[in-house]
Protein backbone atom coordinates (compact mmCIF):
# COMPACT_ATOMS: atom_id res chain seq x y z
CA UNK A 1 0.00 0.00 0.00
CA UNK A 2 1.23 3.49 -0.82
CA UNK A 3 0.30 6.63 1.08
CA UNK A 4 0.35 10.05 -0.57
CA UNK A 5 0.08 12.86 2.01
CA UNK A 6 -1.99 15.93 1.23
CA UNK A 7 -0.96 19.60 1.23
CA UNK A 8 2.16 20.28 3.36
CA UNK A 9 2.19 16.95 5.20
CA UNK A 10 5.01 14.39 5.18
CA UNK A 11 5.20 10.71 6.09
CA UNK A 12 8.22 9.88 8.25
CA UNK A 13 9.68 6.54 9.31
CA UNK A 14 11.14 7.07 12.82
CA UNK A 15 14.75 5.94 13.22
CA UNK A 16 15.06 3.85 16.38
CA UNK A 17 18.00 4.38 18.72
CA UNK A 18 20.44 1.53 19.23
CA UNK A 19 19.28 -1.07 21.75
CA UNK A 20 22.63 -1.33 23.54
CA UNK A 21 24.38 1.73 24.96
CA UNK A 22 28.07 2.07 25.82
CA UNK A 23 29.07 -0.44 28.46
CA UNK A 24 26.67 -3.08 27.10
CA UNK A 25 23.60 -1.91 29.02
CA UNK A 26 20.35 -2.91 27.34
CA UNK A 27 17.52 -0.41 27.79
CA UNK A 28 14.01 -1.94 28.08
CA UNK A 29 11.22 -0.72 25.79
CA UNK A 30 9.37 0.92 28.69
CA UNK A 31 12.34 3.19 29.49
CA UNK A 32 13.07 4.29 25.91
CA UNK A 33 12.27 7.78 24.75
CA UNK A 34 10.44 8.40 21.51
CA UNK A 35 12.82 8.94 18.59
CA UNK A 36 13.17 12.49 17.34
CA UNK A 37 14.87 11.62 14.07
CA UNK A 38 13.47 9.92 11.01
CA UNK A 39 13.55 9.43 7.28
CA UNK A 40 11.05 11.12 4.98
CA UNK A 41 9.16 8.42 3.09
CA UNK A 42 6.61 10.53 1.19
CA UNK A 43 5.90 14.25 0.78
CA UNK A 44 2.73 16.07 -0.19
CA UNK A 45 2.52 18.55 -3.05
CA UNK A 46 2.84 21.57 -0.72
CA UNK A 47 0.38 24.00 0.79
CA UNK A 48 -1.58 26.53 -1.22
CA UNK A 49 -0.91 30.20 -0.43
CA UNK A 50 -3.65 32.79 0.02
CA UNK A 51 -3.26 33.93 -3.59
CA UNK A 52 -3.77 30.36 -4.87
CA UNK A 53 -0.15 29.46 -5.70
CA UNK A 54 1.35 26.14 -4.62
CA UNK A 55 4.26 26.55 -2.17
CA UNK A 56 7.04 24.00 -2.87
CA UNK A 57 8.12 21.63 -0.08
CA UNK A 58 11.57 22.12 1.47
CA UNK A 59 12.03 18.46 2.42
CA UNK A 60 12.31 15.63 -0.08
CA UNK A 61 11.79 11.92 -0.05
CA UNK A 62 14.86 10.27 1.53
CA UNK A 63 15.85 13.25 3.74
CA UNK A 64 16.81 12.50 7.34
CA UNK A 65 15.04 15.01 9.59
CA UNK A 66 14.76 16.14 13.21
CA UNK A 67 11.33 16.79 14.70
CA UNK A 68 9.70 17.43 18.07
CA UNK A 69 9.27 14.58 20.54
CA UNK A 70 5.47 14.68 20.38
CA UNK A 71 5.03 15.92 16.81
CA UNK A 72 2.77 14.29 14.28
CA UNK A 73 0.25 11.48 14.34
CA UNK A 74 1.41 7.89 14.70
CA UNK A 75 -0.02 5.47 12.14
CA UNK A 76 0.60 1.82 11.29
CA UNK A 77 0.61 0.86 7.61
CA UNK A 78 1.10 -2.79 6.62
CA UNK A 79 2.62 -3.47 10.05
CA UNK A 80 5.17 -0.63 9.85
CA UNK A 81 4.98 2.44 12.10
CA UNK A 82 5.08 5.92 10.60
CA UNK A 83 4.44 9.53 11.60
CA UNK A 84 2.37 11.94 9.54
CA UNK A 85 3.09 15.59 10.30
CA UNK A 86 3.11 19.03 8.74
CA UNK A 87 6.35 20.24 7.21
CA UNK A 88 6.39 23.10 9.75
CA UNK A 89 6.75 20.50 12.56
CA UNK A 90 10.15 19.49 11.17
CA UNK A 91 13.02 21.37 12.82
CA UNK A 92 15.94 20.50 10.51
CA UNK A 93 17.31 18.29 7.76
CA UNK A 94 20.37 16.31 8.85
CA UNK A 95 23.19 16.71 6.33
CA UNK A 96 25.59 13.83 5.74
CA UNK A 97 29.20 14.86 6.30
Amino acid sequence: MQVKPLADRVVIRPVEEQEVKKGGIIIPDTAKEKPMQGEVVEVGPGRTSEDGNRMPMEVQKGDRVLYGKYSGTEVSIDGDDFLIMRESDIFAVVQKS
